[in-house]
């Protein structure tokens, strides 16, 4: 079920067969804001009503309300697929975080863009040394090779 939307505020929608009402709680805050009604339209307007208290009482105690969102997430996936990341947003000049941040704003945009990227990084010096990317990108001691695709799904 679609979740309720109110001043930036996002609100679950459950039914109680026991109560037989419906009912329901503001997401993806710390506090604990819950509405309920017996009909949809009035828990539209019991969801907004918790919106505005939960407003009012942050104001009145001097307390800051949670957002629903504050913009930094965590984002879980395999080492080999991190370690591709890092590594083409090291080549591309930009910080991991932005790579991914724009990765979203493309599928967020509905372009579907597929990448296929194999590099080849050739090192003529020892693996034991840490990899500059600077140097990379300038030809200095690497070549780095790049096949890449891009089409539109």
């Amino acid at each position: 079920m679609k979740p309720l939307q109110y001043k930036g505020y996002l609100g679950a929608v459950e039914y109680s067969l026991e109560d037989g009402c419906l009912f329901g709680k503001i997401l993806y805050i710390n506090d604990l804001v819950t509405f309920e009604a017996q009909t949809v339209p009035e828990l539209e307007a019991a969801f907004k009503e918790s919106v505005d208290d939960y407003l009012e009482t942050c104001a009145e105690i001097g307390k800051d309300p949670d957002k629903s969102f504050k913009g930094t997430f965590n984002v879980r996936m395999t080492p080999e697929r991190h370690k591709a990341a890092a590594l083409a947003a090291a080549i591309q000049e930009t910080t991991l975080n932005d790579f991914v941040s724009q990765a979203v704003a493309e599928k967020l945009a509905g372009r579907e863009v597929h990448h296929h990227n194999e590099q080849f990084i050739h090192v003529e010096t020892t693996m034991t040394e840490p990899l500059d990317f600077n140097a990379m990108r300038q030809g200095h001691g690497y070549r780095i090779e790049e096949e890449c695709c891009e089409y539109n799904a």
